[in-house]
């Protein structure tokens, strides 16, 4: 039996930069951090010849070539595992669709799970590397590469998109008191809905590919936003890097109609009057998670819970893609 996990992730800053349609034009940046909510990937060896896939539908069959899940299939095909006595099962602390980077986390933990079984030693950016392949280059999913990125790497990380494809990344310089005040005043919220992320990203991947002004305009003070974040958390000033996020919803909302919806809207606005500095809308829109940076993180918690929202507690995962288990 071997076990891996990725973590999933919340964006901070310059989200939505990571698309090529954009950074091969005018490069990319955001700051992200992982979270302790994990994907996790279970393989071991069937007794019978056959290839089973347990995640929300089981398929059994005989090749590779017949399995259903798209990403299943690339990872097997890209890492060679492809003899017809495995059997992958998935997990997920929170489900898909809502804006955690669940899709990059599930392909880098089974990525690292196949690399495992066959005792290749990946690094974790050649492990992102390889995600990336699967979803943008052989699936053609209009999505970037922050999730695949954060998820093998962890950690609050700065990437820089390169308009050659080239991702570079850094650790945030940030002092223990500002680690702990970020962690403990960030909460996050269920909206209740969830969407594909693709769906969402697909007008943004359309219009950036078409040049046109306003999405890029958006799209490059969103940029812009994800530099004076970085400024903010470094420096420790987390009421300038909450009014940030306030910037970046507003912006972000701009870039689709599907980006929000009434009841987000009324929810975002309630949490502001009740001890809430700033926030946005995690992921690609449409639903998923609301994160606020609060003042008064007990205040409101009562009013979010009032409202019916879930709050999900989490702290920040340092360790990225990671075997938990082998025998």
């Amino acid at each position: 039996m071997l076990i891996t996990r990725s973590p999933l992730r919340v964006s901070l800053g310059g989200g939505g930069t990571d698309l090529p349609s954009y950074y091969e034009q005018h490069g990319g940046f955001l700051v992200a951090a992982a979270i302790d909510k994990y994907v996790y990937i279970t393989q071991h060896r069937t007794f019978k010849q056959e290839i089973v896939v347990k995640y929300s539908r089981l398929e059994r069959v005989q090749s590779v070539d017949e399995i259903e899940h798209p990403i299943v299939r690339e990872a097997m095909k890209l890492t060679g595992v492809t003899e017809p006595h495995i059997e992958l099962a998935s997990m997920a602390d929170i489900p898909g669709g809502t804006g955690l980077g669940s899709s990059g986390s599930f392909t880098t933990a089974l990525l690292k799970a196949l690399h495992a079984s066959r005792k290749n030693i990946v690094s974790p950016s050649e492990l992102a590397a390889q995600a990336c392949e699967i979803e943008l280059d052989r699936l053609g999913e209009p999505i970037g590469k922050q999730d695949q990125y954060i998820a093998a790497i962890g950690g609050i990380t700065a990437f820089t998109f390169h308009r050659d494809g080239l991702v570079e990344y850094r650790p945030l310089r940030l002092a223990e008191e500002t680690l702990y005040n970020l962690e403990d005043n960030l909460l996050l919220f269920f909206t209740g809905y969830s969407r594909s992320a693709s769906t969402i990203l697909k007008d943004q991947d359309v219009k950036s590919k078409q040049h046109d002004a306003a999405m890029l305009d958006n799209l490059h003070f969103t940029k812009d936003l994800g530099y004076r974040s970085l400024e903010c958390l470094e420096s420790g000033n987390l009421e300038e890097f909450a009014r940030l996020m306030d910037v970046h919803w507003q912006r972000k909302k701009a870039r689709s109609s599907g980006m929000s919806n009434a009841h987000i809207n009324e929810w975002y606005d309630f949490a502001l009057q009740n001890g809430a500095l700033g926030g946005k809308l995690i992921g690609a829109g449409g639903g998923g998670f609301l994160m606020f940076y609060a003042s008064d993180k007990t205040r409101l918690r009562h009013a979010m819970r009032s409202q019916g929202l879930q709050e999900v507690r989490f702290r920040f995962d340092f360790e990225g893609s990671k075997v938990v288990a082998q025998d």
